[in-house]
């Protein structure tokens, strides 16, 4: 009786601990698979379609390339 009174709380305390589940703590990790050269490119097409202006196409272009050093 003993010994299933004991697997009892060991049982229970397993599935107590268990279901606290970590605090709900969430992980991201952004990745990206672009290249300098194909971001350069997107940025260039962009300008040529007139979406972004010459200052904003020097700004960002300048960003990538010293992101990449």
């Amino acid at each position: 009786m003993q010994r299933i009174a004991i697997s009892g709380i060991l049982i229970l305390s397993l599935a107590t601990v268990s279901a606290c589940g970590g605090g709900g703590a969430r992980n991201t990790t952004n990745m990206t698979t672009t290249t300098t050269g194909q971001e350069l490119t997107d940025l260039k097409a962009a300008l040529d379609a007139g979406a972004i202006s010459p200052e904003e196409y020097e700004k960002k272009r300048k960003e990538i390339l010293k992101k990449k050093i």
